[in-house]
């Protein structure tokens, strides 16, 4: 397999598109009230969201 086409497969797409997704749970949660355990749980899944979306564009870059 090549190195664009090993770029181009799918599995990085599907994994960017699951870490985007968890980031936007991650800002709407942290809109949904203002008590402080809403804001750490949105952080904790802001923070996931990145380390998700990190792997897979550093997978794709490799």
């Amino acid at each position: 397999m090549s190195t664009k086409e090993q770029a181009n497969a799918p599995g990085h797409y599907i994994l960017l598109t699951v870490a985007i997704i968890i980031g936007i749970v991650g800002v709407y949660l942290r809109f949904a009230g203002d008590a402080p355990i809403f804001n750490i749980l949105a952080n904790i899944i802001l923070v996931i969201g990145v380390i998700i979306a990190l792997k897979a564009v550093f997978a794709i870059m490799k």
